[in-house]
């Protein structure tokens, strides 16, 4: 397993996350029927709202994995798409040097193929992904990269909103 570098503006994204005052708060409806949509939409077993904390990655939503509400950043695939700036889609985890020995990978739950959409703040910090899973490899197209980016901007217009009603 390779960990994941730490963006070059590390210090600006996490307090840009922050701001959010979003972390460990409650599950909200409109993140959980993006997630829920996300995954019937794909059709899998697994959507989340990722938020990449120092040293965790948070779960403001989860559809298929409600019993885990974080995971170390460490093992993150989440932890990989922040750092590289860019929608992160791995056809077979156990195929990828970075993610074939991934406790989520060999253990429970299993994660085959991900995709993970960036959280980007209108003012330009990466705070988590929208991301998809599933235990079974898969292919992922131009076509399902703008399904997931359109799904992954509402989730960013929601968190702004939030942001905007903390302020």
């Amino acid at each position: 397993m390779i960990k994941a570098p730490l963006p070059h503006n590390e210090a600006k994204r996490l307090k840009a996350l922050r701001d959010l005052v979003i972390l460990d708060t409650p599950p909200e409806a409109r993140f959980d029927r993006i997630s829920s949509f996300a995954a019937r939409e794909f059709n899998v077993p697994i959507a989340l709202v990722s938020l990449v904390d120092q040293d965790r990655q948070w779960f403001k939503s989860s559809f298929g994995m409600e019993d885990m509400q974080e995971t170390p950043r460490d093992i993150s695939f989440c932890g990989h798409a922040v750092a590289m700036a860019r929608t992160l889609v791995v056809p077979d985890a156990l195929k990828d040097p970075r993610f074939a020995d991934n406790p989520m990978v060999v253990g429970q739950p299993y994660i085959r193929f991900y995709a993970g959409a960036l959280l980007r703040l209108p003012y330009g910090q990466v705070v988590g992904t929208l991301c998809i899973m599933d235990r079974r490899p898969r292919d992922f197209d131009r076509l399902d990269e703008a399904i997931l980016g359109g799904l992954r901007d509402l989730v960013v217009e929601e968190l702004f909103r939030r942001e905007e009603a903390v302020s």
